[in-house]
């Protein structure tokens, strides 16, 4: 059993996948990049607020002075253009990863899931191959080119995409969702001009009926993407499923680098469907090739292993041990009063200590910028911190 695994597992594959990933990754976070620059955000979100939330353990990292801080992001987008082109990959994969969890780590409020689900992404990427094949790597070192590689390298990135789909299904399986349609039944009126079917989004059976759809997709689509059969349907799922959720929801880049990533769930043979041009590049060109070779067995699937458990062990626990936030931040009394009417309404905020009553005051006019403050209201940890 064990060796059949092991032979499964490392196993040559056309390592096109981890091309076609390789240059998805790069545009995309090049793209997210410049965005974040073009809308002013440094400035609006780093620059201008006097005070922010900082991570547990991580109160230490602080935002740069401009001009360093838009550097950074700069910095960034060149580095991920350098990724996607295969140029100098491994310091450049270091670098991504080191700089984007940077500036994900200055200010908890403005934390995505996303932003966590890249960081994870490029650390991982760090120790795979993806420049070995249609990179300028290659053509500086054509020694480097290989067609293949062992099947696990593949997989590690499958199960990485498959973990974020899984366990966001696992999030929904609750009475709120399943039973009463909420919060979608709540956000879903913000969008009755939706086309086709926003004249029914007032409706509680269409917010049941897509939170059950959405909880199925997540924990179902994964294995779909995996079977060759159910594939391409199971992918058109996938770009109607987050197509629809950027239009409905404010959640940035997400949609569009899930659509691009999933693509690692084709194989070389769905490529060799599409067209001949684009499996050319699974078997090397003269530009982008010397002679074929097959990686060896890397020594660093330990390192792999342990992000994977990692992965999979930290939302788990939630299912066995509910987290609960006065217990993970010591036991502090915490009392919220605000004032129920729309968001840009003064909230009041106050905070009890043992011994000790401090009001906070109207959060809006305290934090300069809107996102913060709403964020803070309901999480009492940032209402700690910001005591």
């Amino acid at each position: 059993m064990q060796h059949a695994l092991a032979t499964r597992l490392t196993a040559p594959t056309s390592i096109l996948p981890l091309v076609v990933l390789r240059v998805v990754f790069g545009v995309l976070l090049c793209a997210s990049m410049v965005r974040f620059l073009a809308n002013g955000w440094v400035q609006a979100l780093y620059v201008a607020p006097a005070f922010h939330f900082t991570y547990y353990g991580f109160g230490w990292v602080r935002p740069l002075p401009e001009p360093w801080l838009s550097s950074v992001y700069v910095c960034i987008a060149v580095l991920a253009l350098c990724v996607a082109a295969g140029l100098f990959y491994r310091i450049s994969m270091v670098l991504v990863f080191v700089l984007f969890t940077y500036t994900e780590l200055l200010d908890k409020a403005y934390y995505l899931n996303h932003y966590y689900f890249i960081s994870l992404l490029s650390f991982l990427l760090i120790w795979l191959p993806l420049h070995q094949a249609w990179s300028l790597d290659v053509w500086r070192r054509p020694a480097l080119y290989t067609a293949t590689v062992p099947a696990w390298m593949v997989g590690v990135v499958r199960l990485q995409l498959g973990l974020v789909y899984f366990f966001a299904g696992v999030a929904k399986l609750k009475p709120d969702w399943l039973l009463h349609g909420l919060p979608l039944r709540i956000w879903l009126l913000e969008h009755t001009g939706f086309p086709l079917i926003g004249r029914w989004f007032d409706q509680p059976w269409m917010a049941l009926l897509l939170s059950w759809g959405g909880a199925l997709y997540d924990l179902t689509i994964p294995f779909w993407l995996l079977w060759h059969r159910t594939r391409p349907l199971a992918y058109l799922a996938v770009i109607g499923f987050h197509v629809m959720t950027a239009l409905l929801f404010p959640i940035g880049m997400f949609p569009w680098i899930m659509i691009g990533c999933t693509l690692v769930f084709f194989d070389e043979r769905d490529y060799r469907t599409l067209g001949g041009d684009v499996a050319a590049c699974s078997r090397g060109t003269t530009l982008f090739r010397h002679h074929t070779r097959t990686t060896g067995i890397p020594t660093d699937r330990g390192d792999t292993g342990v992000l994977f458990c990692r992965s999979a062990c930290a939302p788990a626990t939630s299912l066995v041990l509910p987290r609960r936030c006065d217990l993970e931040r010591g036991g502090l009394p915490l009392c919220l009063e605000c004032d129920a009417g729309g968001e840009d309404r003064p909230r009041h905020i106050f905070c009890a200590r043992p011994g000790k009553r401090a009001d906070m005051g109207c959060v809006p006019r305290c934090l300069p910028h809107h996102a913060a403050g709403k964020q803070m209201t309901f999480q009492p940890d940032m209402l700690l911190e910001f005591a």
